[in-house]
């Protein structure tokens, strides 16, 4: 993208006021055009810079900006006419931005019915172009998982905005006795959420219990009585309709499963598993020991309600619409996840999770943001080390605004001892050609031995008083388990520094859980009597050939002087 005219000018922005991090956790990314300022929201200049990332890219310089609108922009205002601009954690400036456009919207009267362009309508007997629309709901977050999967997580706490409206068909011959919106409605999965006397602009606010896909259904009754002169005679028509959206969300209710170790040095061990996305971790107090997610975030007004139409008996108008929703969007960023300070921050021993395409495809054509190109990990849990983890400060930041996990510890306990592991490597037997090394494991705190045998791949007795756990040792190429007496034997033929090492299982699935150790030990021929006696065997028996050569020669030699001689 060109900046042209004011790219001069924005990088002297971004050079004076040091924008590195903007309005509580903005990031900059690139090309998005500005909808300019509004002082009836409650957002300031900068703020609602922030809004438009669904909008085309002006980038027009300073000179043209004064000339069309007449004022002189701020900083955040020039900088969102030429860029996206992102934001570290889920902003509030949707949901402020959203409610109060929503007080501007309005229904028709009795022969005007308006409603944005994707609107559903009805029509019946009396009543045409009824229909009941979603404004918005909040808080929210629309999801970017993949090029063909876009979630709504919804809070398990919030407010539905929705706007219900219609017209009444009339002759010359007819008079409207009365009509009205009856009742409008809030339903979850088709189970009465809660209900409103009739309104063209139905608020509605929600407690869910449980999360989980839900449809949502705005739901509005409407009825319509007429008058209508049939020569000396009055007859009355009554209609009433029924209408209604629905929505498909995800209750974001965020619940992690937490894990916890001591290390022997002591460290902190904590692991965490959740289902859904999530935005972050808290470890420390301070809030300075943490973990970014890899999700980031974006505003953009819901396109669908730039446009409202008027429909009226005699036709229909279509002009821009003063109430625009802005909703929050998420999408993986090319900076997570990782720890925070980067050199003494906790350390990412293990992150889980499944592969998803990069969901550029799923953004708007006008949005570029620094989403991943290629397939990332969308992660469900990590595993962290680090010394400074509190644990009545540890939580799990969700990527709706304002959703925290619930921490729940597994049936058994969340603490996990770690402990350390002597590991012992020996010769216990050797010839000329071959050594069997002796391997042993112990805990080095009981010296209790331990087992790694898989226990359906010996006798059952092995189980008995042990534990049996996940890992394995390694020497050279071979990976080895210890039997029910912690022990390992193998065999090698090359001389050489041969070295074990252990490999635990995981700490998570462990009590008590070890750490790595390692043991050494060289081996080699001539190391031993009976290497020594066999190398001077070998020296003899290849010796004798080039004897008997040297002794004929000599012989053949003497002969041969012997007859020079004679």
């Amino acid at each position: 993208m060109r900046l042209e005219g004011s790219k001069l000018s924005v990088a002297v922005i971004l050079t004076a006021v040091g924008i590195a991090v903007v309005l509580g956790g903005t990031e900059i990314g690139s090309a998005s055009g500005s909808l300019g300022r509004d002082d009836e929201h409650g957002l300031d200049e900068n703020e609602t810079a922030t809004l438009w990332s669904n909008t085309p890219d002006e980038c027009i310089s300073t000179v043209e900006y004064e000339r069309q609108y007449g004022e002189t922009r701020t900083g955040m205002e020039e900088l969102g006419n030429c860029t996206d601009i992102t934001f570290k954690t889920p902003p509030d400036t949707a949901e402020r931005w959203t409610a109060a456009d929503y007080e501007s919207l309005e229904g028709g009267d009795a022969e005007t019915s308006i409603y944005p362009t994707h609107a559903s309508r009805t029509d019946s007997v009396l009543i045409a172009d009824a229909h009941a629309t979603t404004f918005a709901i909040h808080p929210s977050t629309r999801t970017h998982l993949d090029a063909n999967e876009t979630i709504h997580y919804i809070a398990p706490e919030g407010e539905l905005r929705g706007f219900v409206d219609y017209r009444i068909r009339l002759d010359g011959n007819s008079s409207i006795r009365n009509h009205g919106i009856e009742d409008v409605r809030l339903l979850r999965d088709g189970e009465l959420v809660d209900a409103t006397s009739g309104t063209h602009t139905p608020v509605f606010e929600y407690a869910f219990d449980g999360g989980g896909s839900a449809t949502l259904t705005l739901e509005a009754d409407i009825n319509a009585r007429v008058e209508r002169e049939v020569g000396n005679e009055t007859e009355v028509i009554t209609d009433q309709v029924t209408v209604s959206e629905e929505l498909d969300v995800e209750i974001y209710d965020l619940r992690a499963s937490i894990y916890y170790a001591s290390y022997p040095n002591g460290d902190s061990g904590v692991a965490i598993y959740q289902a859904q996305p999530w935005h972050g971790y808290t470890l420390s107090e301070d809030g300075e020991a943490n973990v970014r997610g890899v999700w980031r975030y974006y505003t953009a007004r819901e396109t669908g309600w730039d446009e409202l139409t008027h429909a009226t008996r005699g036709g229909r108008e279509t002009v821009g619409s003063d109430a625009m929703p802005v909703y929050v969007h998420a999408y993986p960023s090319e900076l997570g996840p990782r720890a925070e300070p980067i050199r003494d921050g906790p350390e990412i021993l293990e992150v889980w999770g499944t592969e998803s395409s990069s969901p550029e495809p799923s953004l708007h054509e006008t949005v570029e943001v620094d989403v991943v190109s290629a397939p990332y990990t969308r992660s469900y849990g990590l595993a962290l080390r680090h010394d400074g983890v509190s644990r009545d400060a540890v939580a799990v930041d969700g990527i709706v605004r304002g959703v925290s996990a619930e921490l729940i510890e597994p049936d058994g306990g969340a603490e996990r001892e770690i402990r350390e592991s002597e590991l012992s490597l020996e010769i216990i037997d050797s010839n000329a050609t071959a050594v069997t090394l002796g391997i042993e494991l112990r805990d080095g705190e009981t010296g209790e031995p331990i087992v790694l045998e898989n226990p359906y791949e010996g006798p059952r007795f092995w189980l008995i008083g042990h534990d049996v756990r996940e890992g394995y040792i390694t020497i050279g190429d071979q990976r080895l388990r210890t039997n029910s007496e912690g022990i390992v034997e193998v065999t090698v033929s090359q001389p050489g520094i041969y070295t074990a090492e252990y490999h635990p299982g995981s700490w998570r699935s462990h009590t008590p859980a070890y750490l790595g150790d390692t043991a050494t030990e060289t081996w080699h021929p001539l190391a031993t009597p009976t290497g020594w006696f066999t190398l001077l065997v070998d020296v003899i028996r290849y010796a004798i050939p080039f004897v008997i050569a040297l002794y004929a020669a000599k012989r053949l030699g003497s002969f041969l002087k012997m007859r020079d001689e004679i």
